[in-house]
């Protein structure tokens, strides 16, 4: 990083030179071939026009400038032009060796950058308690932690909110079923409402209820009256229930929150009319045929909506504005929402409500990041029914089926919106083609050497970062020192983007490096100088599968 640092710097200054203004230009892209160079810039082509020069002779005056500047000079081995202006640009093996001395200083620190002090919420799971948390639920835990992990490192302070609602007709159904259990009555049998939770975890509320239990959630504690009459105690205690059920699913997934927040809170605190009353205030609403709509129309909405409907009742989306004007009073101006690609419509209609709400919410708040749901796959067939849950495999499952390590980076593999299939028996395998097994299998033979070299030798891990790396030129330990340099570009990529399926590609490529080098240059060789170059090298490499594992919420084991 601090030579690129160093380089970009140089690139700024000879781009100033030329057009006051234009150091902000100063970008370093990946060549698309690799045999092309280490570092490319199309600075030359972006500021052709504007001096109206021709592109390549630009760029040729350029390489000549950024070769006569001290930075160039020393790590830059040639600089290039090619087709209309592409500048490639190839770094001496010192540049490269000297990403290994600064991952082995900074450890796990390595891809972070310095907190800055802005604040980021992420919401996600989200799940109203009414039963197991289900595969799109996990998507959702999987992305959003990972996110917030990817955010930490680019310096925001990360904060995790869970919303629910506690008191919608999803509740009522919750209480009326698991009352109906606890008279002896089941799914099927005559009084069974047609719409209702038919998996046997509603008979377990109800005999922990009629056994006046205590449950414990992270948001709550209730204990059972035993009344069977009380309906409101029912759900009461369903609710408690399913929420010490949904902690204890998020604890085995390694998920945890700073924040319940109640949508039963946003009615009872006034929050809902004073939203209404401030986008009535700005003039943004009107009435028809007995309904308060509101103006969305206004924002690029498709339609205007219903804000209070002829009954007196809100639509949906609206106690969603109130939620996320109580976002950006807390003081984030950064929010993020994980949720599945169902809610697609609901993007348009919040954001025209915040806008004529008229707080000084900025225009596309809040981020969204939207999901498909999962498909899992169990000896070649498709697996749709958990008993516990009655009608779909739940979180739990996938997690004994497999791990929490393979379930995590099974849904973090693929961008969030694209459809995806878990294959359960991928998961356990132990071989090449399980791409949580690879990755964590570099991790694990990279350990398994530097073991030996420790039992062997007595060696100091600390004292690899001062090694001389200078016999660390060939082809493949060059390719591999490369990618590691880009592990801080892709992190902030990645959090910028909100993908952190770029962070399962890029492992799953430094682990592929890794194993090549390591099939193409043995480690503890007699030479003790090529020996402590090639440890630190491996030691480096294993950092960052360590960081970059890290990230995704997933383990990196010693031995496998």
């Amino acid at each position: 990083m601090s030579v690129k640092s160093e380089l970009l710097e140089a690139l700024a200054q000879a781009l100033e030179g030329l057009r006051p203004g234009a150091g902000s230009r100063a970008v370093f892209e990946s060549p698309k071939v690799a045999g092309h160079g280490d570092l490319a810039t199309t600075a030359a082509m972006q500021l052709a026009r504007p001096l109206g020069q021709n592109p390549r002779e630009l760029a040729q005056g350029l390489c000549q400038t950024l070769l006569a500047s001290p930075a160039f000079g020393r790590w830059v081995a040639g600089v290039e032009v090619a087709g209309p202006g592409f500048i490639n640009i190839r770094l001496k093996p010192e540049a490269k060796q000297q990403t290994v001395r600064e991952v082995l200083l900074q450890g796990a620190r390595f891809g972070s950058q310095e907190r800055h002090g802005r604040r980021l919420m992420v919401e996600f799971v989200s799940a109203n308690p009414t039963g197991p948390l289900h595969l799109g639920h996990a998507r959702q835990a999987a992305l959003g932690d990972a996110i917030c992990s990817l955010f930490q490192t680019q310096g925001w302070d990360v904060y995790r909110e869970f919303y629910y609602n506690d008191a919608g007709v999803q509740i009522a159904t919750l209480a009326q079923c698991t009352q109906l259990r606890g008279r002896g009555i089941h799914p099927g049998d005559a009084g069974w409402p047609e719409a209702a939770y038919n998996g046997d975890y509603i008979a377990d509320i109800a005999a922990d209820f009629l056994e006046r239990k205590t449950v414990r959630a992270d948001d709550r504690e209730v204990s059972a009256s035993g009344d069977l009459n009380d309906l409101s105690a029912v759900r009461d205690f369903a609710v408690a229930y399913l929420r010490h059920e949904q902690d204890l699913d998020l604890q085995a997934f390694g998920v945890w929150f700073d924040n319940y927040y109640l949508e039963s809170s946003l009615y009872s605190s006034g929050r809902v009319e004073d939203t209404v009353r401030r986008v009535q205030a700005a003039g943004k609403t009107y009435e028809r045929d007995g309904a308060l709509w509101l103006k969305s129309t206004d924002y690029g909405d498709d339609k205007d909506r219903v804000m209070r409907k002829s009954d007196g009742s809100y639509t949906y989306f609206v106690p969603d504005v109130a939620y996320h004007i109580s976002k950006w009073e807390r003081g984030f101006t950064k929010v993020v929402n994980i949720q599945g690609t169902d809610h697609h419509g609901t993007i348009a209609r919040v954001r025209a409500g915040l806008q004529a709400a008229d707080v000084g919410i900025p225009q596309g708040y809040p981020d969204y990041v939207l999901h498909t749901m999962v498909r899992v796959v169990r000896g070649g067939e498709e697996v749709k029914i958990s008993k516990r849950a009655g009608s779909y495999v739940t979180l739990r499952d996938l997690i004994e089926w497999t791990s929490k390590d393979a379930v995590r980076f099974f849904l973090l593999s693929r961008k969030p919106d694209t459809e995806y299939t878990f294959d359960v028996d991928l998961a356990v395998a132990r071989n090449n083609e399980n791409p949580v097994y690879y990755v964590q299998y570099a991790h694990a033979r990279i350990c398994s050497v530097l073991a030996a070299w420790r039992e062997a030798e007595s060696g100091e891990l600390a004292a690899l970062a001062e090694a001389d790396l200078s016999p660390l030129r060939s082809e493949p330990a060059l390719a591999l020192m490369l990618l590691l340099a880009k592990y801080p570009q892709m992190l902030s990529a990645a959090a910028a983007d909100f993908a952190p399926h770029d962070v399962t590609f890029y492992l799953r490529e430094l682990a592929a490096s890794y194993h090549s080098y390591y099939d193409a240059e043995r480690i503890l060789v007699d030479d003790p100088v090529l020996k402590q170059a090639r440890l630190a090298l491996v030691a480096a490499t294993a950092q960052v599968l360590h960081n970059g594992l890290s990230v995704l919420g997933v383990s990196a084991p010693q031995r496998m």
